[in-house]
């Protein structure tokens, strides 16, 4: 085992425990902990098994594993990028909403 697998599989570890800490202390739906897992333990099997990803890489026509695995993560961090761009947008429409609701009632205790 080369030294930077050890390092990444010690990291991953630690980002596993956050993510159950997280789900503990109700930061993290059920959902959450099952797909942060998820991912923590596949990233683990690719960097054991670095030969995995090419043999899916052949199989969707790529070339080589880590091509494959940086289009999928440009495409995934894209896909958060736009899901946080919109929950952000949302959140400011009822920060706008809420705050004319206060300025309003404010207004008519004058």
């Amino acid at each position: 085992m080369l030294i930077i697998q050890l390092l990444l599989i010690i990291f991953f570890l630690f980002a596993l425990l956050k993510v159950i800490g997280r789900f503990r202390s109700g930061d993290l739906t059920k959902t959450g902990l099952v797909w942060w897992s998820l991912f923590w333990v596949v990233a683990a099997v690719v960097v054991l098994l670095p030969n995995s990803t090419a043999y899916f890489a052949k199989l969707v026509g790529i070339g080589r594993g880590a091509d494959l695995v940086v289009y999928i993560s440009l495409a995934a961090i894209f896909f958060f990028i736009f899901r946080l761009m919109i929950k952000i947008e949302s959140l400011n429409k009822d920060i706008t909403k809420l705050t004319r609701k206060i300025a309003l009632k404010d207004d008519k205790d004058i």
